[in-house]
């Protein structure tokens, strides 16, 4: 059977939201604030700063808070495509200008990653400039679907091209046309970015990568995709707009939500991210998981809990470790965790219940769009995988480390708060009518709201026709507040 999925857009003047629905379960969400978007992708005329030939790497100054990091191994097409074998020292001085691209955001302390190998995504294709080969994601296993989709390509690039591609995993449904589109699309873009790299000044910005809600067409969109729900009009308008020009086949699937009720909560997305964010996840059977984040790795701990089949002990932890499996492939999809992963089912005895319980994780895994690699058992029982980090965990988003335990626990930023209390605010406006709404908070989140987001409250309180009162109150925790109905 079919899996069935919608793509719910969540749009507020600060940010935007998306969520994965998959047979009414939310298995995804994406977050990007207008204040901080993601680099990954954009194309920076940037200017060295600093080599290290003992690292075989520089750091490279392209406007952001920190300096971001180019390694010897990522540098190609400079002066020639042999460049990897030579020096570092030999390649780059301090000041020169060099045309970069993120490939890694920046996480925690760490500067972002960049590449001179350029790498412009369209729906179908990505175009590598400085390439000449096609190649294939990894997902299309089929080597006969493999082949056929190399021959369509070279037969509709004329004998003159320059530059590689690689065929990405909706290629396989694609047209002819829709293939020739992307390709015109790519040429033109990346036309543009010579053009604006040729005549800028070091630290410039030349190319941004879409926003996130038009990176859903573009990226997130595929045969199961029954429709895109989003809640606001003008973004609506031109998602569609776009997908007309550059994925006609999706814009029809696009539809506004105008509905009463918040759609994150019609969804239960916002009760599923709340639960993403806590260390203990409950399963249906009575078992449970502990997820703990550390800088260096992530654990996974299944147990029992109160769960008793009735039968033996060991079928009841198989059964759990079936569930489990399942579960730990959503969780690490919702709370987008990357890095080195350590699980540790609870002991099974039999080969055939370890094998089974392995098939079924590779088998839940199989529908992440993040690469991985998954190990079997280890000596000790454990399983070892890796997920590709690419952009922070939804807990790094949305929480900072908790001031009053040294970081050990986390707590909501005064942004998340006050984001939150926007949402509220709108739901109350909706429910019930008042003279006037009072919100009463910790002081870091009154202050935001006096400062960098009046605007915002300003503009909803304009929105639902209500004045909106302010009122710290020292007592309250920074993620606690309340709004008052006067």
């Amino acid at each position: 059977m079919a899996v069935t999925e919608e793509i719910l857009v969540n749009v507020t003047p600060q940010e935007t939201r998306v969520a994965v629905i998959e047979q009414g379960v939310t298995q995804e969400v994406r977050m990007e604030r207008a204040a901080a978007r993601g680099l990954v992708g954009n194309i920076y005329l940037g200017r060295v700063t600093r080599v290290l030939p003992g690292m075989q790497s520089a750091f490279i100054d392209v406007g952001a808070e920190r300096a971001a990091f180019l390694h010897a191994a990522d540098i190609r097409g400079v002066t020639h495509a042999a460049d990897t074998a030579r020096p570092i020292e030999q390649l780059l001085s301090e000041g020169q200008s060099l045309l970069v691209q993120v490939v890694k955001d920046p996480i925690g302390t760490k500067g972002a990653r960049l590449s001179t190998q350029m790498s412009i995504a369209g729906r179908y294709l990505v175009y590598l400039p400085q390439e000449s080969h096609i190649g294939i994601s990894q997902r299309i296993e089929d080597e006969e679907e493999r082949a056929h989709l190399r021959e369509k390509l070279r037969q509709l690039l004329p004998p003159e091209e320059r530059g590689g591609y690689i065929i990405r995993t909706m290629a396989e449904s694609a047209t002819e046309r829709e293939l020739r589109s992307d390709l015109d699309y790519l040429r033109r873009l990346w036309s543009g970015i010579r053009e604006r790299a040729a005549a800028a000044a070091p630290r410039a910005l030349i190319y941004q990568d879409l926003g996130l809600a038009l990176r859903v067409l573009r990226d997130f969109v595929h045969e199961e995709t029954s429709r895109i729900l989003v809640d606001s009009r003008e973004a609506c308008r031109t998602m569609i707009e776009f997908g007309q020009d550059f994925t006609p086949g999706v814009a029809e699937r696009v539809e506004h939500y105008s509905g009463e009720r918040p759609l994150f909560d019609l969804y239960g997305v916002e009760e599923e991210i709340e639960k993403a964010l806590a260390r203990r996840v409950d399963l249906k059977s009575g078992g449970y998981l502990v997820i703990d984040q550390t800088e260096a790795l992530t654990t996974i701990d299944v147990n029992t809990g109160g769960f008793v089949t009735g039968r033996s002990f060991d079928e009841t932890v198989f059964k759990t470790n079936l569930e489990a499996a399942q579960v730990i492939a959503r969780q690490l999809r919702l709370r987008n965790i990357g890095g080195i992963v350590v699980i540790d089912f609870i002991d099974m005895d039999a080969d055939e219940h370890r094998n089974a319980v392995l098939s079924e994780l590779r088998k839940a895994l199989a529908r992440d769009r993040t690469h991985m690699t998954v190990d079997g058992f280890t000596g000790l029982g454990l399983i070892e995988m890796t997920r590709k980090r690419t952009r922070e965990s939804l807990a790094q988003v949305l929480c900072e480390p908790c001031p009053a335990c040294g970081g050990r626990a986390r707590l909501k930023t005064p942004q998340t708060v006050c984001y939150a209390i926007l949402r509220d605010l709108q739901r109350e406006a909706r429910q019930f009518s008042a003279r006037e709404y009072r919100v009463i908070a910790a002081q870091p989140v009154i202050d935001l709201f006096l400062d960098e987001e009046s605007q915002s409250l300003a503009m909803l309180s304009d929105a639902i026709g209500k004045p909106v009162s302010l009122q710290a109150e020292a007592a309250y925790s920074q993620e606690q507040y309340d709004i008052v109905l006067m």
